[in-house]
């Protein structure tokens, strides 16, 4: 008996023996390599990249040691670098001066041609100063995509004749750029009292003056060409030469939460203007001019305006379309939730005689209208010259509704002259409801002039001119009318 159970001691002796080894071995084994590469990956990949060689700022004193893991809130690791801060440059560091006196286009020009070759940089036009800057382009292809042009001062135009030489067609421009944002607080002044010509009665006679030495030509303030993915937010363009933005041959557009303003009796000065565009965005924006708040031309498409308020000026419109014998397609345009006050008209599709090509799928909605002289005018005879001659082709215009627009007029509510050649097909009106302002004798009743739609609701006041269904009298359209 005693040596069974001293042969069974030393057995259970040797086995303890053996856990107690193996135990320490693996804790030996956790303050190994084996470890490290398990439980912090980070640590690897800085191996990787620094060959095996440690950061000061994770170990101290002799090798081996390491101190315990950094928060990663105040000193994150290698393995999870933060995303670069996106480079600036700002004009003042470029040699501007921003005094409103010298001449800054130099320091403007070097500035971009620094932002342009990197990817998602940012130009900076800082506040609290004023910069003369002379036309300008902004351009690509070449440049990196996503660059931000950050607006916060007062870009103001030249007066001077010198500066503009027998006449440019903009001042600031931006050419075939991707991704390319201006936005900011700021403000571009075009001081575009020395090129309107108003009555004499209008003018004083300092700006009579300089207006005299002006060219005939007049440039937009704000002009993008060719570009892809265009961002205009926050800033405000005041008193251009003519019209205040321009966007053509662009796609992908957002023009939101900005201001554009001038006198009601600056001829000329539309709002935005739209060209050879589509995927446009226009919402939350107060826009006052001497013509169209906004302007839509032929080749656009897949444009969508909302929240927007437009007075003074000439309203919404689509075209003139057709000038000069030309061919125009505009289709797929959505003008809703708006405010049109003191304007010549409200919405307004107008096209001239002799044109081919057509306007289709477009809808007014949710327009409410105050003292303006005509809220809802289609007119096919539009003519900006002393005489036009009559011409039987025209721009075709189809599908078009009017939804909801209510408010006061000042001369008449609604005017539809359509071309006798090709007579307006498709139009709808719902929910109209248009008084005068005031009784007056001179007050105007809705005029059609081969105008053929529908009246889903009745209107005020009755628009019984609209001839119902489908006109019978419309030629065939051959391939060039066609879009």
């Amino acid at each position: 008996m005693s040596g069974i159970s001293l042969k069974g001691i030393g057995v259970l002796l040797l086995l303890v023996l053996l856990v107690l080894y193996s135990t320490f071995d693996v804790c030996d084994g956790r303050r190994g390599r084996h470890w490290r590469q398990k439980k912090a990956p980070y640590s690897s990949l800085a191996k990787k990249k620094g060959k095996g060689k440690t950061s000061g700022s994770y170990h101290h004193g002799g090798r081996g040691q390491s101190s315990p893991k950094p928060s990663p809130k105040n000193s994150p690791s290698k393995g999870y670098p933060t995303a670069p801060k996106a480079a600036t440059f700002d004009v003042l560091d470029f040699g501007a001066k921003g005094d409103g006196v010298t001449d800054d286009t130099k320091a403007f020009e070097a500035a971009w041609a620094a932002a342009c070759k990197v990817e998602a940089s940012t130009m900076v036009v800082p506040a609290k100063f004023q910069f003369v800057v002379r036309p300008i382009s902004f351009s690509g292809p070449y440049c990196q995509p996503n660059i931000v042009f950050q607006l916060d001062g007062r870009i103001v135009a030249p007066t001077s004749s010198k500066a503009w030489g027998s006449g440019l067609l903009q001042w600031l421009q931006f050419t075939k750029l991707k991704g390319i944002t201006i936005r900011g607080s700021g403000i571009i002044e075009g001081q575009g009292s020395v090129w309107w010509t108003n009555s004499e009665s209008d003018v004083d006679p300092i700006n009579a003056k300089l207006s005299a030495k002006m060219p005939e030509i007049k440039p937009t303030a704000l002009r993008f060409y060719g570009s892809y993915d265009v961002t205009v937010t926050g800033i405000t363009i005041q008193n251009s030469p003519q019209c205040h933005l321009k966007f053509d041959n662009c796609e992908a557009v957002q023009v939101f939460n900005m201001t554009i303003s001038s006198p009601g009796n600056s001829l000329n000065t539309d709002g935005i203007h739209l060209q050879n565009s589509k995927d446009v965005s226009i919402h939350h924006n107060d826009l006052g001019c001497g013509d169209d708040c906004i302007s839509i031309q032929t080749g656009c498409s897949n444009v969508n305006i909302h929240n927007v308020n437009c007075g003074p000026g000439h309203g919404i419109s689509i075209g003139g379309l057709g000038k000069d014998n030309t061919k125009a397609c505009v289709s797929n345009i959505t003008v809703r939730d708006v405010n049109i006050h003191s304007t010549m008209t409200g919405v307004r599709v107008k096209t001239w005689q002799g044109g081919a090509g057509s306007v289709q799928s477009i809808r007014f909605s949710n327009i409410k209208v105050s003292e303006v002289q005509t809220p809802i005018v289609i007119d096919q005879f539009y003519c900006d010259r002393r005489s036009c001659k009559n011409q039987t082709s025209a721009v075709v215009l189809s599908s078009i509704a009017y939804e909801n627009i209510k408010g006061t007029f000042t001369v008449q509510p609604v005017h539809f002259a359509c071309s006798d050649s090709m007579p307006c097909s498709g139009i709808s009106l719902t929910e109209v409801e248009l008084k005068p302002l005031q009784e007056h004798y001179h007050m105007y009743e809705p005029f059609c002039w081969q105008a053929y739609g529908e009246l889903y609701t009745p209107t005020v006041p009755p628009i019984v001119c609209l001839q119902a269904g489908k006109p019978t009298s419309n030629r065939i359209q051959f391939d060039h009318d066609s879009c």
